[in-house]
């Protein structure tokens, strides 16, 4: 890899457009492709170079990121004809920071190594908050060697940068437990502050008491005070996103032969919000279903 790579970031969203931006003002040349004409209009306006196929991107980049939603999604724009595989040359490095599962991982990187390409599985984590601020964590697997080549972008990115370990799916089982866990937080949170609400307390007053005490947790700070206090919902992590990840996590438990029987009843929960209509909202509003599922109860 040269001394300062041309980057190219495939998925210019949420998370995807921040990654790109810090990139550009890092003093990176950045390639963007987006499938939302918007969102790469908006990478221009920073600096960014946008208006190619994802083949063009890959020919005219070193370093290729992608930050997409789905692991079906991720696997077309890795294998697709007009895909990163196709086009990709002996040399080049691909990052996936998407969550996938272990197994995607696994068989992108026997792919890119046939084709003398460097494949990190590098998920993110921090939110569009930490995109933004360059303060994410990012959790690498993949070869040591690779990951040190790659670490100055890596730094142009987030705070807590961690070489998981040299399995590639290592990073991506890091990420999966952190996301497992982050459902048990939002779940425990939005039923805490509806019992609040239904006993009648202060909201605001029961977050400063448990600010400071073992209930604090920054799922807590995160879904409280920036989506539950304003009552808006506008997603910057969907519930969507995060049933699709509790899922992989279920199922990396199944597929090592682990049982785990409280993640199959946290499931459910989503699944029933996401049924109400709740899917492409943030993934604090599993409180406002909470909330309604109460009212429709008590009606």
């Amino acid at each position: 890899m040269v001394d300062t790579p041309v980057i190219g970031i495939i998925g210019l969203g949420n998370m995807g457009m921040p990654m790109a931006t810090n990139l550009v003002q890092a003093g990176y040349e950045v390639y963007g492709f987006d499938v939302n004409a918007k969102a790469e209009l908006e990478f221009a306006a920073v600096g960014g170079k946008t208006g190619l196929t994802v083949a063009e991107v890959v020919q005219k980049t070193d370093v290729i990121l992608t930050s997409l939603p789905s692991p079906d999604i991720v696997e077309s724009v890795f294998t697709g004809l007009d895909g990163i595989l196709e086009h990709a040359r002996a040399g080049q490095t691909v990052v996936d920071t998407s969550t996938v599962t272990p197994q995607l991982n696994e068989r992108l990187a026997r792919a890119s190594q046939a084709k003398g390409i460097g494949y990190l599985a590098a998920p993110v984590s921090g939110g569009v908050v930490g995109a933004k601020n360059r303060t994410l964590t990012i959790m690498v697997g993949g070869p040591k060697e690779l990951y040190d080549s790659v670490y100055p972008v890596f730094m142009a990115l987030g705070q807590n940068i961690f070489h998981v370990g040299e399995r590639v799916d290592s990073g991506t089982a890091v990420k999966l437990i952190n996301n497992l866990l982050i459902g048990f937080y939002t779940s425990a949170v939005s039923e805490g502050v509806a019992l609040a609400k239904q006993m009648g307390l202060d909201l605001d007053l029961l977050f400063d008491i448990l600010n400071v005490s073992y209930g604090q947790s920054r799922i807590y700070e995160r879904n409280y005070k920036s989506f539950i206090a304003p009552n808006d919902f506008a997603p910057h992590f969907s519930l969507n996103l995060l049933l699709k990840d509790l899922r992989i996590a279920q199922e990396m438990a199944q597929q090592s032969g682990l049982s785990l029987p409280i993640t199959a009843e946290l499931l459910a929960i989503y699944e029933q919000s996401q049924e109400a209509g709740f899917g492409e909202q943030d993934m604090a509003a599993l409180y406002a279903y909470i909330c309604q599922s109460q009212s429709a109860v008590q009606s």
